[in-house]
């Protein structure tokens, strides 16, 4: 035998180390986004938004609710120097803050439509390609 061969190491991988180095390779590896997966990315994208932006309000008008809420039912209100009209001004602060989760649902229905009304050519370009 030749010294090099003697001194040589070989390992071979086992089938479910292959899979977990491949998988872990194909993260890092460059791909392309096919069409359907863009489809898909760009619907979804629309309702995200629109979640997001419904979340938003929403839970700013639960915390301007509760504030009203603090207001109205503790004496947080003599405290900050309300005295007796800060049930009042807490009623005034929680009817505000129902307002605005009232609104939560009317600003997810129009940030659909417009995010929808903006990315429709390219969905239509998209699905046309893909059903042709």
């Amino acid at each position: 035998m030749d010294n090099k061969e003697k001194d040589a190491f070989s390992y071979t991988y086992s089938a479910k180390q292959r899979e977990e180095i491949e998988s872990i390779r194909r993260k890092y590896s460059p791909t392309e986004e096919n069409k359907l997966e863009r489809l898909r990315r760009l619907d979804a994208s629309v309702t995200k938004a629109a979640t997001s932006r419904a979340v938003t309000v929403g839970v700013a008008g639960a915390l301007i609710m509760g504030a009203g809420m603090s207001l109205a039912m503790t004496d947080i209100g003599s405290a900050l120097g309300l005295g007796n009209g800060s049930m009042i001004v807490g009623i005034v602060v929680g009817v505000i803050g129902i307002a605005l989760v009232s609104a939560a649902y009317g600003v997810y229905v129009r940030t659909v439509k417009r995010m929808r009304k903006r990315i429709a050519p390219e969905i239509l370009r998209l699905s046309e390609e893909l059903m042709n």
